[in-house]
């Protein structure tokens, strides 16, 4: 879920405003649908924002059909997993959150969805990694993942994983291109609990066509 403005992503992640890209607030974000990530731009190396669709196609796959499995990938299993391997040594981003959604299973048949985010209600992002497809014909699709991990304390009643949360301190360490032989897997950890909070919301969040702020409210 992103609901900061442009104007604070901008001071928040320290990408000039006039070079970003529109995209507007969103509620209820869906694999497949295309989202902003931020990523150094490979001439200049300055940060940019980029409008990506979220499912990664390796750069080697033979076509690029939807695959729900690389909406996300396990941090310890990125390095080794051919689709994630190459974009862990050298193509990786930061995805711009506000908070998201996570499912408990309260009983065989019963979901109760919960919404996470930060106790200080400010902006995050989680680790991420992207890729270019080159298709035969055509303009090349430019998709991402983000990385997953063990839950901590807040996420373990609700989930057994939980999205990468990096410290704002940690954005350029990600980001930079360092030694594609050795990229900062120290910073795939659960992020610390205490800054943390997670409530209950409506089950409406099941239905990627509810896009609204209501979503968010605690039930």
């Amino acid at each position: 879920m992103r609901q900061s403005s442009l104007q604070k992503l901008s001071g928040w992640f320290d990408v000039e405003l006039g070079g970003i890209p529109f995209f507007a607030s969103s509620y209820n974000i869906a694999p497949q649908s295309v989202q902003p990530v931020v990523r150094l731009n490979p001439i200049s190396g300055s940060r940019e924002f980029t409008l990506q669709r979220w499912g990664l196609v390796p750069f080697w796959a033979k076509d690029a059909k939807p695959d729900f499995s690389t909406f996300n990938a396990r941090a310890e299993e990125a390095a080794r997993k051919p689709a994630f391997r190459e974009a862990l040594k050298s193509r990786r981003c930061l995805v711009p959150a506000d908070a998201f959604y996570e499912w408990q299973q309260v009983d065989a048949k019963t979901k109760q969805p919960f919404a996470i985010a930060l106790n200080s209600g400010e902006p995050y992002a989680f680790a991420g990694l992207w890729e270019r497809w080159q298709p035969s014909e055509g303009a090349p699709l430019e998709t991402f993942t983000i990385l997953t991990t063990a839950p901590n304390e807040i996420m373990q009643p609700i989930h057994n994983r939980m999205p990468v949360i990096l410290e704002p301190h940690d954005y350029d360490r990600w980001l930079s291109p360092g030694d594609p032989a050795r990229p900062p897997i120290d910073l795939l950890r659960p992020f610390p609990a205490e800054k943390m909070l997670a409530w209950p919301v409506s089950g409406r969040v099941g239905n990627v066509r509810n896009n609204d702020p209501q979503l968010l409210e605690q039930i």
